[in-house]
């Protein structure tokens, strides 16, 4: 049996007026989900625990089949595994985003005009990151360059608690209600905001047009974490496809492979055919047993308000990832089974994670059905599919 995940980001959404009162799920050409639906079993699912925030980390360690409330540290210590470090127990992790805001004198009045200053290179991003090392790096506290927007600062016997927002949290607002409760935090995004400006990076970006990264935002604290391992908590070996640090943290924490793919940048203009490919090449040339496709797009596109770019985000998945690997897997004979799935809602009208339950189809080619009148939808999962409370708890009923 080969097992494939299609993890759509952030895929439920809510009814969208322009779309006249359609989900993006709703509005979509996605035949091969919408087969799942109707062919497989749909469920309702909660992703995100009682009392924990709707993040797509807290998410995917559910969708894995591990308790957030027992595994979870933080955010950004996924990220330092997917980036090599070790951390000490006595470190905090932080992820540091590039961000764009408006211009104001004083950085509690200026807004946030884009939380991934125009999703930046790596390259880009990664410059821009040494400067900030050597500039406010130091006394225990170290910056690093990830991917795009998405950065990392480890800081030696850190104050316990903290009080942090994620930026993509407060789109086209005043950032002054948000702003960090640790005085040191908060300096370093204010010292930032001084230089990061008249960085060449950001020259080059300003005389294109493009959004500069002109300041850090600090947030999403996180400590040395455990989990165990995939294999042998299973009995299936395990691969992830994911663009994403924190997803391909979850993969190395757990004992899975990571796999990276050329192209793949967590948004609409992501590698699509290369993903799928790498998901099918690691299910029939590397023998997984399960290959876990984390796709960040329609995430990116609720977070931007963009409810067409979503829609077009499912479409792609669809065709792109999902036709090519079910094509594959019918041609080599194999027995397979597929379960697809949001980690959370997105809506394009909040911009922001929530906590709702999640539409789940789970298809498996020897167990099909003909039930003609089920889409893969929050309506239909709301109305016949079956709820459950637990979501990591999944795994476990995918894996049968």
């Amino acid at each position: 049996m080969k097992y494939v995940v299609i993890l759509a980001d952030g895929c439920a959404d809510m009814p969208v007026e322009a779309l006249g009162g359609k989900t993006p799920l709703d509005a979509a050409d996605k035949p091969h989900m919408d087969m799942f639906a109707r062919d497989g079993k749909l469920f309702l699912v909660k992703t995100i625990p009682d009392g924990m925030k709707p993040g797509s980390d807290v998410a995917n360690i559910a969708v894995l089949g591990y308790d957030p409330r027992t595994c979870y540290t933080g955010r950004s210590s996924l990220e330092a595994a997917s980036m090599g470090i070790e951390l000490k127990d006595n470190q905090t992790t932080f992820r540091v985003n590039l961000v764009t805001l408006s211009d104001e004198a004083n950085y509690a009045d200026k807004t946030m005009l884009d939380y991934s200053a125009g999703e930046i290179t790596t390259a880009e991003g990664n410059a821009l990151m040494a400067e900030v090392e050597k500039r406010l790096g130091g006394g225990g506290m170290h910056f690093f360059g990830g991917v795009s927007y998405r950065n990392l600062c480890i800081w030696d016997n850190a104050p316990k608690k903290f009080n942090l927002t994620p930026p993509h949290d407060i789109s086209s607002r005043i950032v002054g209600d948000y702003l960090p409760d640790n005085e040191a935090l908060l300096r370093l995004m204010v010292e930032s905001n001084k230089f990061l400006p008249d960085c060449e990076v950001n020259k080059k970006r300003t005389a294109s047009g493009k959004n500069t990264a002109n300041s850090l935002w600090i947030w999403g604290e996180g400590t040395k974490p455990t989990m165990e391992n995939f294999e042998a908590k299973n009995s299936v070996r395990g691969a992830v496809v994911s663009a994403v640090d924190l997803v391909k943290g979850i993969a190395i924490l757990a004992g899975m492979k990571s796999i990276d793919v050329q192209g793949a940048t967590g948004t609409l203009s992501t590698n699509f055919a290369g993903k799928a490919q790498a998901a099918i090449d690691a299910l029939l040339k590397d023998d997984f047993d399960l290959v876990y496709v984390h796709l960040e797009a329609p995430d990116e596109c609720g977070h931007q308000g963009d409810a067409a770019g979503k829609i077009k985000s499912l479409e792609l998945i669809d065709s792109l990832v999902i036709a090519p690997i079910l094509s594959a897997l019918e041609k080599s004979g194999e027995d397979y089974s597929f379960m697809l799935m949001p980690d959370h809602p997105t809506p394009v009208k909040t911009r922001t994670h929530d906590s709702t339950a999640v539409p789940c189809a789970i298809y498996r080619k020897s167990d099909s059905k003909k039930e003609s009148s089920t889409r893969f939808c929050e309506a239909d999962a709301n109305t016949k599919g079956e709820y459950i409370a637990e979501g990591f708890t999944m795994m476990k009923r995918f894996l049968g």
